[in-house]
């Protein structure tokens, strides 16, 4: 009898610590699952944007791949804009290439306004210097 309560115990330590992990990885999950914003939390859809001007810096890197545009506006003043896209798996899906734009490339984006930064945005389509139209995997239709 002792030699087969002996062999019980481990067991059943075995079985309860494989249970706590478990539950820790379960508990864990949703922490990370979480995380990512979503549209709304950081654009408003009802401050559509348009702006026109050139490409200054290009980052082709997750989660979200950004462009930077230089415009300016009818007095001369030059403001550059941080853009944000979908991440560069979704933008190849879409036809986008790391060297789609350039420094120095004109561009035309449409999107949408940050809520907290009057020079940031989310962009729905860019119109490359041949007049092509590229989606840009916004987050805005999720």
């Amino acid at each position: 009898m002792r030699n087969r309560f002996c062999n019980i115990v481990p067991a059943l330590s075995r079985s309860l610590l494989l249970c706590g992990l478990a539950l820790v990885g379960l508990a864990a999950t949703p922490l990370t699952a979480t995380a990512h914003h979503a549209f709304a939390a950081e654009f408003d859809r009802n401050q559509p944007i348009e702006i026109t001007g050139k490409v200054s810096k290009v980052e082709w890197m997750n989660p979200h791949a950004r462009i930077y545009v230089d415009v300016t506006d009818a007095n001369g003043v030059t403001v550059n804009w941080n853009l944000e896209m979908g991440s560069p798996n979704g933008l190849m899906r879409r036809g986008w290439r790391r060297d789609s734009l350039k420094p120095g490339d004109a561009v035309t984006v449409t999107g949408w306004r940050a809520r907290n930064n009057p020079f940031v945005g989310n962009i729905d389509e860019v119109i490359m210097p041949d007049g092509s139209k590229i989606f840009a995997d916004t987050s805005a239709n999720n």
